[in-house]
């Protein structure tokens, strides 16, 4: 694809034809009003915000296939939207053309409580999934902190705190339906828990964040409501002994649900946002689940580990709604993090390292963080090894922002030498693009081959994951 051709496929006039043509189909669902479209484009990085040329709302699979199909036509690019909660530029329309709002997409299509499974639109929430199974046995497991779509969760690749026990997306799909780049509709998958019945269309969808096809339907299994759930926090003097305590533990294989890692700055912040009294020390929120025999073995056992490293004071969550408070605290830390500097803007970035790196990792960017002069609570999913910084940048200082990127960026490439991930949820998009050649090498270029035969006219969320713009 030469660069002449990349710009008659962007072209104002092919744009316009399709909002024209859109517009004549669905009516008041075609938007293009300046905020609207901003809002779009929404960034929460110190990318520019790209906003789409137009907003097109869909209501069901072949809808989104009309949608495609138009935009096939004119060769302009699509961008699928949820609910505006990715990190990592993944909604900009950087090259203009649609936002495919999918979140009028909301229905739970059914539930197999023999087969533990769901199939839910793009659109669902992972809280009105919650809401909607609250008075079943079953309940979905992957809980990433923000109440993102179902569609957007698959597309990205998600989890959150109870990815240690239960997995990530990738884990918990069964099925997609997807919208191709021509506008055909596909269906990957099956409820049934095993397959070895061609491609794993499925695995290669989820993570594609939009590049590949547009997600509208997910099968998904779902999990029985444990007997017991039992946890607490554990207080540690050093951050050493907090990350060791945790390789410790999963390697004497103490099947916890949920291992979290906060350290004395993210204390403080959820202390102050959350209205808590926590030790402002490093420490571990832990959570067992499994029948009332187990969940006290785990905990018993996670306990002598946590001694044998220094742990300096354990308290037990007994009640059901304190232990709640202290978990819904933990999805606030972005928010908190945000009360330690208001004038700033919290930016986040995730990385993933083998467990027996973790301590290491979590080392080497506190001392970034004091060499840069950084205010950055980490806080991490720490039983798979997963990191989260939250980097106070002020947005309207060029100089903060770019001392800020190259703490970003020693923070990726450390990860992927300890043999890690520049990411281990929140995604590729457009900002953590240029780390995947560092670790992925040919791979890159096996990505694009798949890319450019499945969107040859590259109107699937062009400029994110891998560029094919040459």
């Amino acid at each position: 694809m030469t660069d002449i051709q990349l710009e008659v496929k962007r072209s104002s006039e092919a744009i316009s034809k399709a909002i024209a043509a859109l517009a004549a189909r669905f009516g008041a669902r075609c938007q293009t009003s300046e905020a609207l479209c901003k809002q779009h484009g929404h960034t929460t990085t110190w990318l520019s915000n790209h906003p789409p040329d137009a907003v097109v709302f869909a209501s069901s699979t072949e809808e989104v296939a009309e949608i495609v199909k138009i935009c096939s036509r004119f060769q302009v690019p699509i961008i699928p939207y949820g609910r505006g909660t990715s990190l990592e530029g993944h909604l900009n329309a950087v090259y203009g053309g649609i936002s495919l709002d999918l979140s009028q997409m909301n229905e739970v299509v059914a539930v197999y409580p023999d087969d533990l499974a769901c199939v839910v639109q793009a659109g669902v929430t992972r809280k009105q999934l919650d809401y909607y199974l609250r008075d079943t046995w079953l309940f979905f497991p992957i809980d990433p902190g923000s109440d993102a779509t179902i569609g957007g969760m698959a597309a990205t690749r998600a989890s959150g705190t109870n990815a240690l026990l239960y997995g990530t997306m990738k884990d918990v799909v069964l099925a997609l339906t997807v919208v191709m780049a021509d506008g055909s509709i596909i269906k990957t998958g099956s409820c049934a828990k095993k397959s070895s019945a061609g491609f794993d269309l499925t695995r290669l969808m989820v993570g594609s964040e939009g590049t590949l096809g547009i997600i509208t339907e997910v099968t998904l299994k779902l999990n029985g409501i444990p007997e017991a759930i039992s946890g607490g926090i554990a207080v540690f003097d050093s951050i050493e002994d907090c990350c060791n305590t945790v390789i410790e533990a999963v390697q004497d294989g103490i099947p916890a649900a949920r291992m979290e890692f906060l350290d004395t700055l993210s204390v403080k912040a959820v202390n102050a946002y959350s209205k808590l009294g926590l030790p402002e020390s490093p420490l571990l929120f832990v959570e067992f689940h499994g029948s009332e025999a187990s969940v006290k073995e785990q905990a018993k056992r996670f306990g002598e580990v946590a001694a044998d490293n220094s742990m300096r004071k354990f308290e037990w969550a007994v009640d059901p709604e304190e232990r709640e408070k202290l978990w819904e605290a933990r999805h606030d830390v972005y928010w908190a993090a945000n009360g330690l500097a208001p004038e700033r803007a919290s930016v986040i970035t995730d990385v993933c390292v083998p467990i027996s790196r973790l301590a290491d990792c979590v080392r080497e960017t506190h001392k970034d963080i004091k060499e840069f002069g950084l205010l950055g609570p980490i806080v991490g999913h720490a039983g798979d090894g997963n990191l989260h910084v939250l980097v106070q940048v002020d947005l309207d200082d060029p100089e903060d922002i770019a001392k800020s990127e190259i703490f970003v960026e020693r923070l990726n490439y450390r990860a992927i030498e300890m043999g890690g991930t520049c990411t281990g949820e929140h995604g590729v998009g457009q900002g953590k693009m240029k780390y995947l050649p560092k670790e992925h090498g040919a791979g890159v270029a096996v990505m694009a081959a798949i890319k450019r035969s499945l969107d040859p006219l590259n109107i699937m969320n062009p400029g994110k994951i891998v560029a094919i713009d040459s």
